[in-house]
């Protein structure tokens, strides 16, 4: 598979899985039992048409219009951002419907003057997800980087929003595991590599235990009443990796995850940007696809974006 596939497969999967998981967005595990996501909905949380996206969508589009008209600039990356929170910049409808607490009083923050990378806030309480959310166009543009230089853009770009360690370091971690996937590793194989190298880089940071669920070698194998899905950066991050090496496609992934319930958006986003970068952008529905607004604008992004990474 190029590696043109395995990007916009990255890209729009985020956009589908946060799609996926806007109408249902705060509702329970319970509730998606008894009615279980299997195709785009309309309305619904939010009162949004089928195919729209969230926060998460439009912060990530944000991200990658940053890098490719400016390479990797965290300052007019928080500047892009604030400029969805003011203007709507990257929304699916010219609307803003939701917005994290923590993102909201960084944003701010940039909007009075203070420099992006020193906005977010890094106190135990800050590890939301909402960097996490958003930060997959930083790792497909920093393929060519190395490692060093790669992991630092990631916890900087994280920094604009969410500067605590934990939210770096899971970022980090989530970059580690896309690098793997986009050199062609199947998703088991990649969560080994990437728990291996940020074993060998951050075991002794004093944050390094909170991660050890998810550089647990038998992850896969954990039952779902194990996952949990709330807007914790962990949880996110360690249900959105379960979802990808517990199915066998990019619909089974992104659904499994949606149906895990609670903050459906969010996990819908970064699982479907996994399953993306691994199954490629062929393997998204064609009706998923159609259903998402602003194709030619999506298209007249994502381009420019690809010539760089």
């Amino acid at each position: 598979m190029n590696t043109s596939s395995r990007i916009l497969g990255g890209l729009y999967g985020s956009l589908i899985g946060d799609a996926l998981g806007v109408p249902v967005e705060f509702k329970t595990r319970v509730d998606r039992v008894h009615d279980p996501v299997t195709d785009m909905r309309d309305y619904g949380t939010h009162g949004q048409p089928k195919g729209t996206w969230s926060d998460d969508g439009s912060l990530l589009l944000c991200a990658v219009e940053s890098l490719a008209e400016k390479g990797f600039d965290t300052q007019d990356m928080g500047e892009r951002f604030v400029r969805w929170y003011t203007h709507g910049l990257w929304t699916a409808h010219g609307t803003l419907f939701d917005i994290g607490f923590a993102t909201r009083k960084a944003l701010r923050m940039i909007e009075q003057g203070c420099p992006a990378e020193i906005a977010g806030g890094d106190g135990e309480f800050d590890n939301g997800n909402g960097s996490l959310m958003r930060i997959l166009p930083v790792p497909l543009a920093s393929l060519d980087c190395n490692l060093d230089i790669f992991c630092d853009r990631i916890a900087r770009a994280s920094a604009i929003t969410h500067a605590h360690d934990r939210s770096k370091l899971a970022c980090v971690l989530h970059g580690l595991f896309v690098r793997a996937l986009m050199n062609g590793d199947d998703p088991a194989k990649a969560h080994a590599k990437a728990a291996t190298e940020f074993r060998e880089r951050f075991g002794s940071h004093a944050e390094f235990p909170h991660f050890s669920p998810l550089l647990n070698p038998n992850l896969a194998s954990q039952p779902e009443t194990a996952i949990q899905s709330s807007g914790y950066v962990l949880h996110t991050l360690i249900a959105s990796i379960w979802c990808l090496l517990t199915t066998n496609t990019f619909s089974e992934c992104v659904l499994k995850a949606v149906n895990l319930g609670d903050d459906t958006d969010t996990t819908g986003c970064v699982a479907g940007g996994l399953a993306g970068v691994y199954y490629g952008a062929d393997a998204i529905p064609d009706d998923w696809l159609a259903a998402l607004p602003r194709q030619a604008d999506l298209t007249k992004l994502f381009q420019p974006f690809l010539a760089k990474t």
